[in-house]
């Protein structure tokens, strides 16, 4: 069975349909995971208009994937590409969970909901520029 997908994936449409099915799945359950720390429910405010919430989910969005075209873009296997996509959105969710220890003035889930569009903005910043260092790590 291994050495049949295997074969398939010496396909490169069958490699880019493997790469693209594996990243919407990790895309799935990390956002999920995302959605279990935070405060708020990031789908229900982004219905309500919470542009705020939008920034910020974007960019979680952009940083994942972002993670992912850094493996794919070293040669990685999808097999490895599963693997530092974890370890890069563990390596996110860590700095997320760092950011909103590192404001102990106000409490950026909080604010976030309130849609306060600069913390929207700074957390969305964060999360795509993680991303590229985190990625740039996935390399070597």
């Amino acid at each position: 069975m291994v050495h049949a997908v295997d074969a398939l994936l010496d396909n490169p449409y069958f490699e880019t349909l493997a790469y693209l099915s594996v990243a919407v799945l990790a895309l799935i359950v990390f956002l999920y995971i995302f959605e279990v720390v935070t405060r708020y429910n990031c789908w229900e405010e982004i219905r309500k208009g919470n542009l705020a919430v939008a920034m910020a989910t974007g960019g979680k969005i952009f940083g994942i994937c972002n993670i992912f075209r850094f493996s794919i873009e070293a040669g990685d296997t999808v097999y490895e590409s599963m693997i530092w996509a974890a370890f890069g959105f563990v390596l996110l969710l860590a700095a997320y969970f760092l950011f909103e220890f590192m404001t102990p003035v106000f409490r950026i889930d909080e604010e976030i909901e309130k849609d306060n569009k600069a913390v929207g903005f700074i957390a969305m910043v964060l999360s795509v520029s993680l991303s590229y260092v985190i990625g740039a790590a996935v390399i070597f």
